[in-house]
């Protein structure tokens, strides 16, 4: 009679093999960061643009403010 043995296959080294006989699966999860990263970045850029031109708008409104108070002599 042989004896057999048994082999015990840890969770990492399952993982690890896993990964190497499927390489493909990778690249599609590295495509999907990619494609996240970059939909992170297209809004983090358009609410910077919007806080951008909003201070902007506030700047130029409070400018001509006091630009028009200072114009108007006052009537004591």
């Amino acid at each position: 009679m042989k004896k057999q043995t048994i082999k015990v296959i840890k969770r990492s080294e399952r993982i690890s093999r896993e990964a190497e006989q499927n390489p493909a699966e990778e690249l599609v999860q590295k495509t999907t960061q990619e494609a996240a990263r970059d939909m992170v970045a297209t809004v983090s850029s358009w609410v910077n643009d919007f806080q951008q031109r909003r201070r902007s708008e506030t700047a130029q409104a409070i400018k001509t403010l006091f630009a028009d108070t200072a114009a108007r002599p006052t009537g004591a």
